[in-house]
């Protein structure tokens, strides 16, 4: 038996996984992903032989050659009902979530679709349709795929990160990695924390490829399983016990934990009650970060990169260096500088052809290059990428490890209600004036020291501050290349 030939990894980290190093220390990431579906699912009126049948009130429904209203009506309970009282829940605690998006469903529920958006959910795409792929040709399956992508960057102005497909096939996640654009998938429920994998493509490319797995156990689907959750006791205890056990497991080796909800089964108020329940116990530990996948996935680029992978049991293969960083290929070069450009990756994609570089100041020059030549457009999306200070993203828990480590290294997550509300005011009344965010190198900095620069700057030209943002964003760069390579 060829085990180097096996296309299966039961290996894994083995015994020595890799320390997560989640922010501020946490022992356990909680990530909570919301499945919608409703209106993507089998039905005649989409074209499909029969009606749905999984995953419903009716265990053991027939698919039908026509309209089956009651399951239909199933489904809309979700759509209708059910979502609003679990974003209702998340709102009030001020708790940010992943939303697993059919696009089809996505598209007949637009002011759903604005509302996910406008809380800053993040929304990964569960496929154009709600069906089952594993018998559905390859093309068929990749146009369904690039549908997706397209209808979620026409409703919510961006395309999506993450991807999950469910009831996927062979195919899918080499054709996630040929479309390109996503950052990760999620069709993979064996691991605790994510990993990288190596995708070989049709044209023979071996493109390194971020996994964030899943979780189908701690998952509400088990309600319309066979030997499932039958109340919402059973759902509780089982959540607990998950989190009691990684949780205490995160003192040495921090984990993540995934917690599936599906709107028209959470979402029905006798099992509802199950998860304000399992909430209220996780919110009475510290060491929790409760984040969206795009998070952890930008998270794990910047603390894991792939290249570490590749020399998992050497110390030496675990650090960054100079030489190691310009060896890397464009791909995976790009991803080990994902987070020093606030959600900008093209800044470090186009210093890539400066390798080598001789030292850190000459890297940091190559990627200030990229920068200046870039358009006045680019520069403004970039300026626009950086989140408030104690804002929005950082009362969600979504902000960047980078940014989270930064703003919380000048205090601003330990702000007394008079200071958070100067610092929303200022913000507030800086962004009206100048059309972006204020930018500023904060590590290491205090609280009364910022909140002066930005009643200073408020009083500056708007060519003035953009040409400031930029020269701020450039000291964050070098602060950042500093902490992530040693020879800094």
């Amino acid at each position: 038996m060829n085990i180097t030939r096996y296309p299966r990894d039961l290996v894994g980290y083995g015994r020595d996984p890799v320390h997560a190093r989640w922010p501020n220390g946490a022992k356990l990431a909680v990530q909570f992903v919301l499945n919608y579906e409703e209106g993507g699912e089998s039905s005649v009126l989409h074209g499909d032989s029969h009606s749905e049948r999984f995953l419903s009130e009716i265990i053991g429904a027939e698919a039908y050659p026509a309209r089956h209203l009651s399951m239909e009506s199933v489904y809309e309970y979700g759509s209708r009902a059910g979502v609003w009282r679990i974003l209702r829940e998340f709102e009030r605690r001020a708790l940010s979530l992943t939303v697993f998006g059919v696009a089809m469903a996505l598209e007949r529920h637009p002011d759903l679709t604005q509302a996910f958006v406008e809380a800053g959910h993040e929304i990964a795409a569960h496929g154009w349709r709600w069906i089952h792929y594993q018998n559905i040709d390859e093309a068929t399956e990749a146009d369904h795929m690039r549908q997706a992508v397209q209808t979620i960057r026409r409703l919510t102005g961006s395309a999506p990160f993450g991807w999950y497909t469910g009831r996927d096939s062979p195919n899918t996640r080499r054709l996630v990695v040929e479309h390109g654009g996503f950052l990760y998938d999620s069709d993979y429920y064996g691991d605790d924390l994510p990993f990288w994998t190596v995708v070989r493509t049709d044209d023979g490319r071996d493109i390194p490829h971020l996994v964030v797995p899943y979780a189908l156990d701690t998952n509400d689907m088990r309600f319309a399983t066979a030997q499932g959750f039958n109340t919402g006791d059973h759902f509780f205890t089982y959540l607990r016990d998950a989190f009691d056990v990684l949780y205490a497991e995160g003192a040495e080796s921090p984990k993540m934990m995934s917690v599936g909800m599906h709107c028209r089964l959470l979402g029905r108020p006798g099992r509802f009650r199950a998860l304000q329940r399992f909430l209220d116990h996780m919110e009475a530990h510290d060491g929790v970060w409760v984040c969206r996948r795009l998070d952890i996935a930008r998270h794990w680029i910047a603390h894991h990169p792939f290249s570490a992978l590749q020399n998992a049991s050497s110390t030496e293969g675990r650090r960054t260096t100079l030489a190691s960083l310009s060896a890397l290929p464009r791909e995976a070069f790009t991803h080990r500088l994902a987070g020093i450009f606030e959600h900008s990756p093209w800044v470090a994609k186009g210093a890539w052809k400066a390798r080598p570089f001789a030292s850190v100041d000459a890297l940091h020059q190559a990627l200030i290059e990229v920068l200046a030549n870039a358009s006045e457009e680019q520069k403004l999306a970039l300026i626009c990428a950086h989140p408030e200070l104690a804002g929005a993203e950082a009362r969600a828990g979504s902000l960047t490890a980078e940014s989270t480590n930064e703003q919380s290294s000048a205090g601003l997550d330990r702000c007394t209600p008079d200071e958070l509300d100067e610092l929303r005011a200022r913000n507030r009344a800086y962004r009206e004036r100048f059309g972006f965010p204020f930018v500023m190198a904060v590590k290491g900095r205090s609280k009364a020291e910022i909140l002066t620069a930005l009643a200073t700057r408020y009083e500056s030209a708007r060519q003035v501050e953009f040409d400031r943002c930029l020269e701020e964003i450039a000291k964050i760069a070098r602060l950042r290349l500093a902490a992530l390579l040693e020879s800094a």
